[in-house]
């Protein structure tokens, strides 16, 4: 591991983008995971395919404060499992670490480890729930959730300090409570998976449905995630664009930006 790109203390929140990919990682592009750090409170939002390797390009995985999981499909937790190992295992032995997920989230991980209750798991990660409604504090970083549109219990996700608003869409259709939770955020961060017409698939939003949702909603700019990898991204961008006035890019890895 290289050495440790330093988080200095920012009158703002910082938004890094580990991967951006929906579905699955390939080569240089891991799939969901984003990290925003604010005076020193690094949170991950969400842990897909490939984005441990980023993570630790970045820092020690050690000095992540909480974990938001927005929902149980692969692309958006898998990394979730080797993440264990390394708080485990690794040179900086990591106890309580909040762990925010779904409902039911908890059993399926830790039943797919044969985790009894008195399992290493529970004492490195401290799963609490994520639900519509609910807050939470951690560090200098206010989370608060509410639901997503999908075939799993997903939440939508924002994040503030300071005044600044992040809002990450995870995985969802549309509706649910998407609009009332990024209504004035200075970003969203929303997924774009199709391209083309809009309101395609009732459990993902194409480009145009993100872009419409950053209208609706007043948002200072758009970041379009979780395109299909088989898609150009920059097809996306121009699509919510064509609804959208504000700023549109692609949360492409590695992309920085200060909230």
């Amino acid at each position: 591991m290289g050495p440790e790109r330093p988080f200095p203390t920012l009158p703002a929140m910082r938004l890094r983008v580990l991967g951006s990919n929906g579905t699955y990682p390939t080569p240089g592009h891991p799939a969901s995971g984003y990290l925003v750090d604010h005076d020193g409170t690094v949170v991950m939002l969400d842990c897909g395919p490939a984005t441990l390797g980023a993570l630790q390009a970045l820092m020690p995985p050690a000095r992540l404060s909480a974990i938001v999981i927005s929902h149980g499909h692969g692309d958006h937790c898998i990394d979730l499992f080797p993440l264990f190992s390394v708080l485990r295992f690794g040179p900086e032995t990591v106890t309580g670490l909040p762990v925010f997920a779904p409902a039911g989230f908890a059993e399926r991980f830790g039943g797919f480890l044969g985790a009894g209750p008195d399992h290493d798991l529970y004492r490195i990660l401290e799963f609490r729930t994520a639900a519509p409604g609910i807050t939470a504090r951690v560090g200098s970083l206010s989370l608060a959730f509410e639901e997503a549109v999908h075939p799993v219990p997903a939440v939508v996700t924002g994040v503030e300090a300071g005044g600044r608003r992040l809002v990450y869409s995870g995985d969802t259709g549309p509706g649910g409570g998407l609009a009332r939770l990024a209504a004035g955020a200075d970003v969203l961060l929303c997924e774009a998976t199709t391209q083309g017409e809009p309101g395609g698939y009732p459990y993902h939003l194409a480009a145009v449905d993100a872009g419409a949702a950053a209208a609706a909603a007043g948002v200072g700019r758009l970041l379009v995630t979780h395109v299909a990898p088989l898609l150009d991204p920059e097809v996306s961008v121009r699509e919510a664009a064509s609804v959208f006035d504000g700023p549109v890019s692609w949360a492409a890895p590695g992309l920085e930006v200060q909230i």
